[in-house]
């Protein structure tokens, strides 16, 4: 049988941490666009009813 876990070192989980910080980034900024969209179609339907 073959092992394949990598060599001991930071590296694999330097580079996991990266990867997962920069996901966790990309997913704030699109859960800010997502928030602000509805916040301002919010606003849109209050001010046409009124």
């Amino acid at each position: 049988m073959t092992d394949r876990t990598p060599p001991s070192g930071d590296k694999p989980a330097l580079a996991r941490e990266e990867r997962l910080a920069q996901r966790l980034r990309e997913n704030l900024r699109r859960r800010k666009a997502q928030a602000r969209a509805l916040g301002a179609a919010g606003e849109d339907d209050a001010s046409s009813q009124g």
